[in-house]
């Protein structure tokens, strides 16, 4: 039998690239995934190592709890709550609801590829600025007949923000075609004074918005899979629970939501330490000539590569192969020119410094 042999740099990032997580295992660093590095606190891992027994032997409680754990800790009513393993699970049910369904694009690529054929339209962002025209994106809605639109806001992997009055107008003109607004707020946390450009706390006012939120990211807690769904609409609120199985949270996430409200301090100033990390790696990438760096409003920065370097894909390679670096490169994502973009998860500052200087130097030699 042959000894196994050593993978080449190429041979690694080839595997890597094809992967969906998991890259813990593999020894780089990682501007991919998009997750909080601050939290959760040492203090949340020892409670679970004591823990463990319990945990892993023992069933997790069910929907009716889970709702009333997420509602005490974002202060919302618990009957206007779906609790999902991670926002893919809701995001599957509510595209596979045979509904049509508008997506502003690019954005992220779970709502489109959950969609059965047929039934998604898919709005283009237009170059340069990727901003959403609510005016026009409302009036394609209705045209189209949507019954459910949804907007990313963060947009990933634009990192843009949709002004909330622009969303709340959006959301009046929709009410009146009977048409469904999912405002995903996976990011929101790292913008500046998030909690005021959220809607979480408009729900009560609109009957045809529903808000989705990834708990993985901005709690950093990926490998526990946490979302859920907040609307005052019951009967859409109905629906996506009938997709759900009974125990469809692990005991680990179900601990993480007793013990999360305790640490609500310490996540505020994670999210603060994320966005001073963040927007220093802004002024650091806009420094490097010939890139179009967008001002971000998530923990991740969206670029254009200079025309005169490499393509997105070549980069991306390059910096792995070279520099033990893994980012997103956006071919394949629906916008123009889409091998000329890349998406930069904000690490510490030391990484991202380290990233910035490599990156030049992939940039420099065409």
């Amino acid at each position: 039998m042959m000894p196994n042999k050593t993978p080449t740099a190429q041979e690694r990032y080839k595997d890597v690239s094809c992967q969906h997580g998991g890259y813990w295992r593999d020894d780089f660093i990682d501007h991919n995934y998009l997750y909080n590095l601050y939290f959760p606190p040492e203090d949340f891992f020892n409670h679970c190592t004591e823990k463990l027994h319990e945990l892993v032997l023992n069933y997790p409680v069910a929907q009716n709890e889970l709702a009333h754990l997420t509602g005490q800790l974002i202060q919302q009513p618990p009957e206007q709550i779906v609790v999902g393993n991670g926002a893919a699970e809701l995001i599957k049910i509510i595209a596979g609801m045979n509904r049509q369904m508008i997506v502003p694009v690019p954005s992220f690529n779970e709502y489109v590829n959950a969609a059965p054929e047929g039934k998604v339209i898919e709005f283009p962002l237009q170059a340069p600025s990727f901003q959403l025209d609510v005016d026009s994106f409302a009036e394609e809605a209705i045209r189209r007949g949507a019954r459910i639109a949804v907007v990313v806001s963060p947009n990933n992997p634009t990192s843009l923000l949709v002004p909330k009055a622009e969303l709340i107008r959006l959301l009046k003109i929709l009410d009146e075609h009977n048409c469904i607004l999912i405002v995903d707020e996976s990011f929101i946390d790292f913008a500046e004074n998030g909690e005021s450009k959220s809607l979480e706390n408009d729900v009560g006012d609109f009957q045809n918005l529903a808000i989705i939120k990834s708990m993985s990211k901005a709690y950093g807690i990926c490998g526990i899979r946490i979302g859920y769904l907040l609307t005052a609409n019951k009967h859409f609120r109905a629906l996506v629970q009938q997709g759900l199985h009974i125990w469809n949270i692990n005991g680990f996430a179900e601990e993480f939501l007793r013990l999360a409200p305790k640490y609500k301090q310490q996540f505020k100033k994670s999210c603060e330490k994320v966005q001073e990390d963040r927007d220093e790696f802004y002024t650091l990438l806009s420094l490097i000539p010939g890139m179009v760096v967008y001002k971000p409003t998530a923990n991740y920065i969206f670029c254009r590569l200079p025309d005169s370097g490499p393509s997105a894909p070549e980069a991306t390679e390059r910096l792995f192969v070279e520099h033990n670096i893994y980012i997103k490169h956006c071919q394949g994502k629906t916008l123009p020119e889409s091998d000329r973009y890349v998406r930069i998860a904000s690490r510490t500052k030391k990484e991202n410094l380290e990233l910035t200087l490599a990156l030049q130097t992939v940039l420099e030699r065409v």
